[in-house]
């Protein structure tokens, strides 16, 4: 139950970095951390105690959830596109306003 707690804690901090910080880098390494604390949970989820590798010709025993797995593999690769992507926009916000500060970006309009 403990593990569970621990990825809420680790969504907090990825939420905090969002919420709070007002540079651009923090802001795109906070989300990345909240991508991982909900990929942490889909595998503690798709977890079993004594669980074993899920392979068909050993039906009928304790498997641990490929689908929760798969999912995880999958919004990794997503998750890495959207960090890629993040990073691209603020290089070129910085080029723009020469600053990666989210206030002095709303004062620079134009």
């Amino acid at each position: 139950m403990i593990e569970y707690f621990l990825c809420l804690i680790l969504f907090s901090v990825g939420l905090y970095a969002v919420f709070v910080k007002r540079n651009l880098l923090k802001i795109i390494i906070g989300i990345a951390i909240m991508g991982y604390a909900v990929n942490l949970l889909f595998i503690l989820i798709g977890y079993k105690i004594n669980g074993e590798v899920p392979i068909i010709e050993q039906a009928g025993q304790n498997f641990v959830d490929p689908l929760a797995q798969a999912f995880v593999l999958i919004t990794v690769i997503i998750g890495l596109s959207v960090t890629v992507l993040l990073v691209s926009l603020a290089m070129r916000l910085y080029e723009k306003y020469g600053t990666l500060d989210v206030d002095e970006m709303k004062k620079l309009k134009g």
